[in-house]
């Protein structure tokens, strides 16, 4: 049974003082980032990546755009200590890229930490240790003294082992369980720490924000961030960051506020793999940045291989809605959706639009490597015709009557209703070919000659019905007008040929193949369609008015 009463607000709001972020209307540019897959992200797995998987998942990142990625906490086990002088011993870094290791506040940690990232071009010492309520009452029993002094004497250690051992060395600190610390007492732990530290010009410091577990709204947060801000020493020289988990389901949410409340460093994971429900989603937060015109800096214009490269060394599933990476993110099943898009599309099209503004679709999806056939419109049973003949038009050329395209949406839903599967665009041509296209019944046309005089065409025209020929003359105020009338008087139906169209698919002058559409009315007010293609325009209406012919006659 569900008992509300357990549960107590474990955080600490820092008052209404600190919310100048809430007038920030968005993000105006691009934080630092840092991926922590290969740590955070990596630890959080049911396998761990393997040495190769990791190299290959190392040079995803790189290919991305990321100039700091956490490669792990090399003294937690040998593989990760293994990885990263692989990365070191063979110059698997560039230049401009930082790599950063994890290390607790614990002397044997650190100095093993150093050992393993020697001879690095370029590396982030960061570490951490926890300040949170809980952690200082129930699991270290120490007081806020103690706490601190554990912060200061690992910062003293850092520093003095940065000396001494090879390599490009900048440091982060971390005051792990942030969100559950009072925020006087983590700035008093961060403010002695930076004293060690001592920020300067030329040693830039990193002090990260936490959320290892959230707490609280996204907007407290923010408020935590902006006092750390506006009150922490060096601030200047200090890079403040943050790194968000989603135990609430706000990771983006925190983060993106604390980018408004002056944070300038982000750490996260592609597509938010992590602990517990995971680190913030970094491939979220860029693309949203995206969306508003902000160039994030990092590069998803393949998100399929991003998403296969993933899946491969992790083992993990993107799930189908994932934010812009998920395989049905973009995907109009509904019928009014459909009609939207195709319409937003054409629109686009036509105005020759620079600006993205299709409704239903937050951003461009061949921005990111989809594309509008296979990824936006998507038939099932909620399908409606605007997306059906949407996909024949854009995939095949085809560009139906607005009733005949209903028709043809009733005939796919069914078939979809009663298979329980969402249809293919090669499935939804499939449909409309043997419903409609060049259908063949019982009576065919074998010679046709035309003579006009003024404003009237007569045909000769001979009909085969089971083999056998019946020649007679028409007339009409044109050839498929004359063609008509010869059918209802050979076959003695009564109809009105209600619709006709016709456009060019492909190709130029004789090489060009006609399409043509036409729909019959009978005195009960149904339609029956039929559709026609030929290199002959004639021949092409022809085929349409018998298939359409041979739909009424079959009822």
């Amino acid at each position: 049974m569900m008992d509300p009463t357990k549960y107590r607000a474990g955080y600490f709001p820092v008052g209404s003082k600190y919310n100048k972020w809430v007038n920030a209307e968005r993000i105006e540019k691009a934080p630092v980032w840092c991926s922590v897959d290969m740590r955070d992200g990596n630890q959080s797995l049911v396998i761990p990546m393997s040495l190769e998987e990791k190299l290959e998942y190392f040079k995803v990142l790189l290919e991305v755009g990321f100039k700091e990625i956490e490669v792990g906490f090399p003294a937690a086990s040998e593989t990760e200590y293994e990885f990263l002088r692989t990365l070191i011993d063979n110059n698997l870094i560039p230049d401009d890229v930082t790599v950063q290791v994890l290390t607790q506040c614990r002397e044997h940690i650190i100095r093993k930490t150093f050992e393993a990232v020697k001879g690095a071009p370029s590396a982030i010492i960061h570490f951490y240790n926890s300040l949170s309520v809980a952690q200082r009452e129930q699991v270290f029993e120490k007081s806020k003294e103690e706490i601190k002094q554990l912060a200061i004497e690992g910062a003293r250690l850092v520093k003095c082992l940065s000396k001494e051992y090879e390599g490009n060395f900048r440091y982060e600190y971390s005051p792990e369980s942030f969100t559950g610390t009072e925020p006087e007492y983590a700035l008093d732990v961060i403010n002695a720490v930076l004293d060690v530290l001592e920020p300067s010009e030329d040693n830039n410091v990193i002090v990260n924000l936490p959320v290892t577990v959230e707490m609280s709204l996204p907007h407290v947060y923010a408020s935590q961030v902006e006092y750390i801000c506006e009150n922490i020493k060096y601030r200047e020289f200090v890079t403040l960051s943050v790194h968000s988990h989603n135990d609430r389901g706000t990771g983006v949410a925190n983060t993106e506020l604390a980018l408004l409340a002056g944070a300038d460093r982000v750490e996260g994971t592609l597509f938010g793999n992590g602990e517990r429900t995971g680190n913030v989603d970094i491939i979220t937060l860029a693309l949203n940045m995206y969306s508003h015109g902000v160039d994030p800096k990092l590069d998803f214009s393949d998100m399929n291989y991003l998403v296969e490269k993933f899946e491969k060394c992790t083992r993990m599933q993107v799930y189908d809605r994932a934010p812009y990476a998920g395989a049905l993110v973009f995907a109009a099943f509904s019928g009014g959706h459909q009609d939207a898009v195709a319409k937003g599309l054409k629109y686009r099209q036509k105005y020759s639009l620079h600006q993205w503004s299709v409704p239903y679709i937050p951003i461009d999806p061949m921005d990111i490597g989809r594309t509008y056939d296979a990824d936006i419109i998507r038939v099932n049973s909620q399908s409606g015709k605007g997306g059906i003949g949407y996909l024949l038009e854009q995939n095949y050329g085809y560009v139906l009557p607005l009733k005949m395209r209903e028709h043809l949406s009733y005939l796919c839903k069914s078939i979809s209703d009663r298979e329980h599967r969402e249809l293919k665009a090669n499935e939804v041509l499939s449909i409309f070919s043997e419903n409609y296209l060049n259908t063949v019944g019982a009576i065919t046309v074998k010679k046709l000659d035309f003579m006009r005089e003024n404003e009237t065409v007569s045909i000769n025209i001979t009909f085969n019905e089971n083999g056998k020929d019946t020649s007679l003359t028409a007339e009409g105020n044109g050839s498929l007008s004359a063609i008509n009338n010869a059918l209802k008087a050979y076959t003695g139906r009564e109809y009105v040929l209600q619709v006709f169209t016709q456009h060019s698919m492909q190709g130029q002058g004789s090489q060009s193949v006609a399409a043509s559409y036409i729909g019959l009315q009978t005195d009960d007010g149904k339609m029956y369609w039929g559709a026609g293609t030929h290199t002959d325009v004639i021949k092409a209406s022809t085929n349409a008015l018998l298939s359409a012919f041979n739909n009424m006659v079959r009822g």
